[in-house]
């Protein structure tokens, strides 16, 4: 066995019609790796609030790599506007947030969605209109803590997406 090289490695490109969009996100980190985690799983597209940390932050820049060049990206300043234009789009709007409607990821069919919004809340509070969602999805988890990194969230949704899709 020996580790591989990125130049040994030749991914299956592919596009799912999966679009991101970012509640207030504060980290600039996390704005990175989102755009890092998204590419790699063939997300088609990223919304940001424009209270975001802008993807010329220096922080995103690095964290994100050269993915930011690799996929399509908006800012929105209208929440409620944003949601309601990709749902008139045809897309299914999915929170990945706990309430008390969530449906466990492994039990959610994504495959009778044709197109999907995953809409990740703010680090501290969430998703704060769950109004707006079609569906809320939660992540089992067996430890003591009760919620992970927005971004962890969002890389163990898009394997169970794209693991579904493709």
């Amino acid at each position: 066995m020996k580790q591989l090289s990125h130049y040994d490695i030749k991914n299956q490109h592919k596009q799912f019609p999966i679009t991101i969009v970012c509640d207030a996100i504060r980290t600039p980190e996390n704005i990175g790796m989102c755009f890092r985690v998204s590419e790699s799983f063939g997300v088609s597209k990223i919304y940001l609030h424009e209270n975001s940390p802008a993807v010329t932050n220096s922080i995103v820049k690095r964290t994100a790599r050269n993915t930011i060049k690799q996929l399509e990206y908006n800012t929105y300043t209208n929440f409620e506007n944003t949601i309601q234009q990709l749902k008139d789009e045809g897309n299914t709007i999915i929170g990945i947030e706990i309430t008390d409607k969530s449906i466990d990821i492994q039990n959610f069919n994504f495959k009778n969605h044709k197109k999907i919004v995953l809409l990740l809340g703010s680090e501290r509070n969430g998703i704060e209109k769950i109004n707006t969602l079609d569906y809320s999805i939660a992540i089992p988890m067996y430890g003591k803590n009760s919620s992970m990194n927005v971004i962890h969230s969002l890389s163990i949704a898009l394997y169970e997406v794209t693991n579904q899709l493709k």
